[in-house]
C-alpha cells in the first residue's frame, strides 16, 4: 500500500533543567570566616526555535555529497519519485532554521541498489557546499500532496488510527509510525486492555504489522479505523 510521507517533528519539546536543594546551617565554629562569593554561573545559552512544521511534509533527507560537482545524495521518505526527478521548487530545512528555505531542484535520479536519490540543487556547484548541506531535509508544502489513487494513504492521515481485531472487534492500539520496508510496516502501541499486553509489565509495547491487504483489508479513515487479520504469532510480544 502506497503511502506519502510525514512530516517530522523537529527538535525537542524542552528540557529540565538540573535543580539543587540547599538549606541554612549554623556553624559550630566560634569565629565563623566570611563566605568565599560563588563565582557569577555564566548565562544559560538560549534554545535555538523550534520550526512550527505544522504546513510541511518532509520528503527526504540529504546523507551525503555525491561526487565533486556538488550533486547530493538523499534518502527518500516519500513513496513519490517525482519528488527527486522532476525539476521544480523544493524547500531546504537545516539546523538552526526557524523555517524551510526554497531552492531549485535541477535534475534528478534513483540508484535502485541503495534506495537513493541523486539529486543537482540550483546554487550547490562544488563538494565543500554540498558537505555543508548534510543532514538537512528536503520539504514541501502539505498543500502539494498529490492525489492517491485506491489503496493508496497519506502517512499523515494514518499516524493515530486505532487498530482492531476484525474478527473480535477488539481494540489492539494506536498506530504511531509508519516504517519503510519491502512492505511497508504500521507500528502499533498497544492499548493497556489488549489481551497480548502483559500485565506485569507497566510499559506499553509496540509492535509492528505489515500494511498490506491481507493483514489489513479494512482502511477506514472516516471512522479512524483499520481492521486487522494478523496471523498466529504476529502479535506476541517478546518479554526476553
Amino acid at each position: 500500500m502506497k503511502h506519502e510521507e510525514a512530516n517530522k517533528e523537529i527538535g525537542s519539546k524542552g528540557t529540565e533543567a538540573q535543580k539543587s536543594r540547599g538549606g541554612r546551617g549554623k556553624s559550630k565554629r566560634s569565629n565563623p570566616q566570611p563566605p568565599i562569593p560563588s563565582p557569577q554561573s555564566p548565562a544559560p545559552n538560549p534554545q535555538p526555535p523550534v520550526p512550527n512544521l505544522d504546513n510541511w511534509l518532509e520528503i527526504g533527507k540529504i546523507v551525503s555529497p555525491q561526487g565533486l560537482s556538488g550533486e547530493l545524495k538523499v534518502y527518500p521518505v516519500s513513496d513519490f519519485p517525482e519528488r527527486f526527478e522532476v525539476p521544480g521548487k523544493r524547500w531546504l530545512l537545516c539546523s538552526g532554521d526557524t523555517e524551510p528555505q526554497p531552492i531549485e531542484l535541477l535534475t534528478g535520479r534513483y540508484i535502485s541498489n541503495k534506495n537513493l536519490y541523486v539529486i543537482k540543487l540550483a546554487g550547490v556547484e562544488t563538494c565543500d557546499r554540498a558537505e555543508a548541506l548534510r543532514g538537512c531535509k528536503l520539504m514541501v508544502p502539505v498543500s502539494d500532496r498529490p492525489q492517491l489513487g485506491k489503496g493508496e494513504y497519506h502517512v499523515l492521515d494514518l499516524i493515530g488510527v486505532e487498530v482492531f481485531m476484525q474478527a473480535s472487534g477488539e481494540l489492539v492500539g494506536t498506530v504511531v509510525d509508519i516504517i519503510a520496508a519491502g512492505n511497508d510496516l504500521l507500528e502499533v502501541k498497544l492499548h493497556p486492555s489488549f489481551t497480548g499486553q502483559m500485565t506485569n509489565d507497566k510499559k506499553q509495547k509496540t509492535v509492528l504489522i505489515p500494511f498490506v491487504e491481507a493483514i489489513a483489508p479494512v482502511v477506514d479513515l472516516k471512522s479512524n479505523r483499520i481492521e486487522i487479520t494478523p496471523p498466529p504469532g504476529l502479535l506476541e510480544i517478546n518479554n526476553s
